[in-house]
């Protein structure tokens, strides 16, 4: 069985949107997007490569997909993330999409994204992980698919916007890891607890 690993960029109060660019998710009038490009430096892009490093599969949802199909689907920059994310099979939920031709090496799991990712998670491969897609991890959380999170808390509250968890039910995790950053950013490590 596969596991399923969330890497997720979160404020203080629980916020997960629109952290790169103004313009990334602007749903429901949010007006703080690109609040988390202040804060990356040389520890954040060392922990992050780490986990580029090893071997693994993507997924996404499909508002995520798309977003980052247009940003990174299309550079040549050398960058070991792109190559990373270029070269990694990636596959996408939707119950919209018709296929998941615009960036290499995808995959569509057409359906309900619980009963795709349990079937896709049961099968034999690579681990999986999963970069932004808030609406997919909640759905997923949910489930009880999530085995691990890293999530990178920015130390800044917004007061509106997306929350990583919303209201779901009691869950408990375990500390494995926690890196600060020069910036303020801890990037902490947890095991979800059985």
């Amino acid at each position: 069985m596969r596991s399923i690993t969330v890497t997720m960029s979160v404020t203080l109060d629980g916020v997960v949107q629109g952290l790169g660019r103004p313009d990334e998710d602007t749903r429901g009038g949010f007006a703080h997007g690109g609040w988390g490009t202040r804060y990356q430096d040389d520890v954040l892009a060392r922990e992050m490569s780490k986990g580029m490093s090893r071997p693994g599969d993507m997924l996404f949802g499909r508002r995520t997909w798309q977003d980052f199909t247009t940003a990174w689907g299309r550079r040549t920059d050398g960058n070991p993330f792109t190559t990373h994310m270029n070269a990694a099979a990636k596959y996408v939920t939707s119950t919209t999409l018709d296929d998941a031709d615009a960036w290499e090496n995808s995959i569509l799991l057409r359906g309900e994204a619980i009963e795709t990712v349990a079937e896709l998670k049961a099968r034999p491969g690579r681990d999986l992980s999963v970069i932004g897609s808030a609406s997919l991890v909640r759905d997923l959380h949910a489930a009880g698919l999530i085995d691990r999170y890293t999530l990178l808390i920015h130390p800044l509250t917004l007061g509106t916007g997306a929350r990583l968890f919303g209201d779901g039910s009691l869950t408990e995790f375990a500390l494995t890891s926690c890196v600060p950053t020069t910036k303020g950013v801890v990037i902490a490590q947890y095991d979800r607890r059985v």
